[in-house]
C-alpha cells in the first residue's frame, strides 16, 4: 500500500489536469484565469510535496547527526504565490478593459468582432 503514502501526487495530478482543462474547453475569459490559478496551485503544492524530507527539523546545526529540511523551496513558494497574486490582479484587470472595449468576456464572441466583414 506505498501508494496511499503518495497521495498528495494524485491531488496534484488532478489539479493540473483540471486547470488545464478549464484553460484549454472554456471560451470565457475570468474562467481561464481561473483555470491558470487552478494550475498554478497543484505547481505549488507539487514543489512543497517534493521539498519535504521526512523527519526533517528546521536547519538549525547541533551536535548531533539530524536531518535537516531545506527552507528554500518554502521560501520561493512563497514569493511565487505574491508573483502569482499579481498575475491575476493584471489578468483581471485586462478582463475589465476587454469587457468595456467589446462588451463580452466570451473568446469567441471576440474573435467574431474583430473579423473584417
Amino acid at each position: 500500500m506505498d501508494w496511499l503514502g503518495q497521495y498528495n501526487y494524485y491531488v496534484v495530478f488532478f489539479l493540473m489536469m483540471t486547470g488545464f482543462y478549464v484553460v484549454v474547453a472554456r471560451g470565457n475569459l475570468v474562467k481561464k484565469i481561473v483555470g491558470l490559478n487552478i494550475f498554478q496551485s497543484s505547481v505549488f503544492l507539487l514543489y512543497i510535496s517534493m521539498a519535504k524530507v521526512e523527519h526533517g527539523t528546521a536547519p538549525i546545526v547541533l551536535a548531533d547527526g539530524t536531518v535537516y529540511s531545506n527552507p528554500l523551496p518554502h521560501v520561493l513558494i512563497l514569493t511565487a504565490i505574491v508573483v502569482g497574486v499579481a498575475t491575476t490582479a493584471l489578468g483581471l484587470a485586462l478582463v475589465v478593459r476587454i469587457k468595456e472595449a467589446y462588451g463580452t468576456v466570451e473568446e469567441d464572441e471576440i474573435h467574431d468582432q474583430d473579423e473584417p466583414a
